[in-house]
């Protein structure tokens, strides 16, 4: 696949990234990571500059996220119809968002670009059920996508002429994917807990700052 997908992007540039990227977003089986790490290789090659490639990789991915969020906003249930997606959002996945949902609420939306299998879904389901609105996920989606995609394509970009230090690396770089964005979120929750302890503190002080009323 990775071979595939480098001498499909070589011959065919930014586009050819931009699409497949998009395509994963819909819940195809193609792997975003290869996807993303070909990407890389294309651009240690020569063929591309890695910078560019990293910000094409970005807009491709959110392309495809939205478009699925946008396609449960607007249809609802009754995206459902369509084959494809009954094929991807199956009852029993749909029972596992749900579950998901309940358990992290709107961080899953951040959650779910390191879910392969599940992004597509979670996505739809975002946007049929209405639980999230279109600024949190897109935000949170973006967030998620600018710690993922950079990594990918710069091991890619460092691999590019040491398949065997890359193949290596392939598989360890989903542990430090998850490994930094489980990092990442630790710190942004325990600023903005910190933040509304803080403001917690300084409530109750000025309710005991103030005077009982005659």
């Amino acid at each position: 696949m990775l071979d595939f997908l480098v001498r499909l992007f070589t011959e065919n540039g930014y586009l050819s990234v931009f699409v497949v990227l998009m395509i994963c977003g819909f819940g195809l089986p193609i792997p975003e990571d290869i996807s993303l790490v070909a990407g890389g290789v294309m651009s240690g090659l020569g063929y591309a500059n890695v910078h560019t490639m990293c910000a094409v990789a970005i807009v491709g991915i959110l392309a495809g996220d939205v478009l699925m969020f946008v396609l449960g906003r607007i249809y609802g249930e009754r995206a459902l119809r369509l084959r494809w997606v009954a094929y991807l959002l199956t009852p029993r996945r749909y029972a596992m968002v749900q579950a998901k949902f309940s358990r992290y609420g709107n961080r899953l939306m951040f959650i779910a670009r390191f879910l392969p299998g599940l992004r597509s879904p979670i996505y739809l389901t975002a946007g049929m059920t209405r639980r999230v609105s279109f600024m949190r996920f897109f935000l949170l989606d973006t967030f998620a996508a600018l710690i993922s995609a950079p990594i990918w394509v710069y091991l890619g970009y460092y691999g590019a002429k040491n398949h065997e230090w890359l193949l290596t690396w392939l598989d360890r770089g989903k542990i430090i994917v998850m490994l930094v964005a489980a990092l990442i979120l630790f710190f942004v929750a325990r600023y903005f807990w910190k933040r509304t302890a803080r403001r917690r503190t300084l409530l109750r002080l000025r309710q005991s700052r103030r005077k009982p009323q005659a």
